[in-house]
């Protein structure tokens, strides 16, 4: 194998792995919401009402399970429960 040959493997290489980090990250930062979670032909019981970015790390998240709301506070840490258990 040339040198030059090489270089284009290794080349190519980066740019695969490269690739693949970056769908990683965009799936991170904006969320696999997209991919189904419930069974074909059921309804869903849960779904995020609404987000919002505090800061890098924390996160305020609106979650609605049946008709009841959750208000959660999302850390690097773990979850809290802020207000829970209100009808929609």
């Amino acid at each position: 194998m040339e040198f030059l040959d090489l270089i284009r493997t290794f080349g190519a290489l980066a740019v695969v792995i490269g690739l693949m980090v970056g769908a990683m990250y965009a799936l991170r930062r904006w969320g696999g919401g997209w991919l189904p979670v419930a069974p074909a032909g059921q309804a869903r019981r849960l779904s995020v009402v609404e987000q919002l970015a505090i800061d890098p790390k924390r996160r305020l998240v609106l979650v609605r399970r049946d008709s009841r709301e959750h208000l959660l506070l999302l850390t690097a840490e773990g979850a809290i429960v802020v207000e829970a258990g209100h009808d929609a």
